[in-house]
């Protein structure tokens, strides 16, 4: 009897997944895809975008295979300048959805597709029973987490008024929410990372006059790409072996001497990709929390850049002086009978102050801390005892197969995650080029492990990350 083989998170992470288990798994066995029906295929990052939502990543390093790095430019049929562009993340969410259907067409294995959101899973003798919202609930030999990022936490200092009044926005992907807001509205954005970035670009497309204001603890927005890409770029010997070693303080004090000779600091920071999950991992927790505290945001501005044209809407806005970015911390929030009044303090400074606003939205973007989720289905598995969560908040605890532990800190038989969860094993695993390797491994050895390939695609050698 073949076995069953259950998805959960119908994002990239899931789609990816699938995809190669269709074009590998026999006709014995079964796949379950579960997802939101809103975003189903594509996930929040790309199906809940807008027309002006552009991704971040060239057109020409998207490709859903590993092997086929230029997958998604091909699909459109773009010659080189068009490879080059940073296109429309709708654009990918149409292509995602067409490989998973052209997975399953060709597939000897049985995929179901259920549009629905799962909200609780337990163990069973056998395997897991998953639970839907819908009412549902059917068996799972094997089960794969894959719900990409959580949803953020609850902003500290909101008040219970302000919580559930219109003029407060915590989640900005809702339909329509942003389009309610006043054009000559004062807003107040808490978060200056990507997230700021597309609801400063949708109020931008919508004619928005009134001031925008985004706070974050240090005030940094992301960096941009640069129009065309620069050259690769060897890294030095002795940086290669601080990063062998594991050595924190001497990897950082190597890149920012490349840095200071290299025609554009971005080369560094691209060259250093291919050797971040290894180097991770050579890390204790507590240098791993040095980074976190000191580096991070540093790092996320300068890893995680915007495309040039998203840049250049920002610098008009900000140049204007319509937009504006401050550090600053949000001591508290609460709606009054005279309006939306927010109580700030500066970055060092010794007094707090007050001031009025019209809107408040929350872009603090998704989070990884199962810990303090309100995830149904994530929280729901970590007080049952059977996810472990990482130390720092960065996502599970999982084994070198990527099979989650349990509280006491044993692997599952059967239970798996992938994806942003996975950033307390591999920190670097929330863009498409390392996510594709990692769905690509992990089906192999799900099939393995269930004893279901079919023996229909060739076993590629390991691969080497690209882009």
């Amino acid at each position: 009897m073949g076995k069953h083989i259950t998805v959960i998170g119908a994002g990239f992470c899931g789609t990816a997944l699938v995809r190669e288990l269709a074009y590998r798994a026999d006709a014995a066995t079964r796949i379950t895809l579960i997802g939101m029906a809103d975003s189903f295929g594509s996930g929040v990052a790309y199906g809940s975008a807008r027309p002006e939502h552009l991704l971040n990543v060239r057109a020409r390093d998207l490709g859903i295979d590993p092997d086929e790095p230029g997958g998604f430019a091909d699909a459109l049929h773009l010659g080189e300048t068009g490879r080059q562009e940073f296109l429309p993340r709708l654009a990918y969410a149409d292509y995602l959805r067409g490989e998973l259907s052209a997975a399953m067409a060709s597939a000897a294995a049985h995929i179901v597709c259920q549009p629905h959101e799962a909200i609780a899973l337990e163990r069973t003798a056998r395997g897991y029973r998953v639970f839907l919202a819908n009412g549902e609930a059917f068996d799972s030999d094997r089960v794969v987490l894959a719900v990409g990022a959580l949803a953020p936490q609850t902003l500290a200092g909101i008040g219970p008024r302000l919580s559930v009044h219109p003029r407060y926005i915590g989640w900005p992907w809702q339909a329509d929410v942003l389009e309610r807001i006043d054009p000559e509205a004062r807003v107040l954005i808490v978060g200056t990372g990507l997230t700021m970035v597309d609801v400063v670009l949708s109020l931008r497309a919508r004619g928005h006059r009134g001031a925008l204001q985004a706070i974050s603890r240090r005030g940094l927005a992301p960096q941009a790409h640069t129009s065309q890409p620069g050259a690769p770029l060897t890294l030095p010997p002795h940086l290669l072996r601080a990063l062998r070693d594991g050595d924190l303080r001497a990897v950082v004090r190597a890149v920012r001497q490349l840095i200071a000779v290299s025609d554009d600091w971005r080369r560094p920071i691209d060259a250093l990709r291919p050797h971040l999950q290894p180097f991770w991992r050579r890390l204790d927790i507590r240098r791993r929390a040095r980074f976190l505290r000191h580096l991070r945001p540093y790092w996320e501005v300068a890893r995680h850049r915007i495309a040039p044209s998203a840049e250049q809407a920002l610098q008009q806005l900000r140049g204007s002086g319509q937009l504006a970015l401050h550090s600053a911390r949000l001591l508290r929030a609460r709606w009054t009978p005279e309006g939306l009044e927010v109580v700030l303090r500066g970055r060092s400074q010794d007094e707090a102050r007050t001031e009025r606003y019209d809107v408040l939205i929350r872009a603090t973007g998704l989070d990884t801390d199962i810990d303090r989720t309100s995830d149904p289905l994530v929280a729901g598995m970590r007080e049952a005892g059977l996810l472990r969560p990482d130390p720092l908040g960065l996502g599970v605890v999982v084994d070198e197969d990527l099979r989650a532990h349990d509280a006491s800190g044993r692997p599952q038989s059967g239970l798996y995650a992938l994806g942003p969860l996975l950033r307390g094993q591999l920190w670097e695993i929330t863009a498409v080029p390392e996510l594709r390797v990692a769905a690509r491994q992990l089906a192999r050895h799900l099939l393995e492990d269930v004893g279901g390939a079919s023996g229909r695609r060739e076993v590629r050698a390991p691969l080497r990350v690209v882009g």
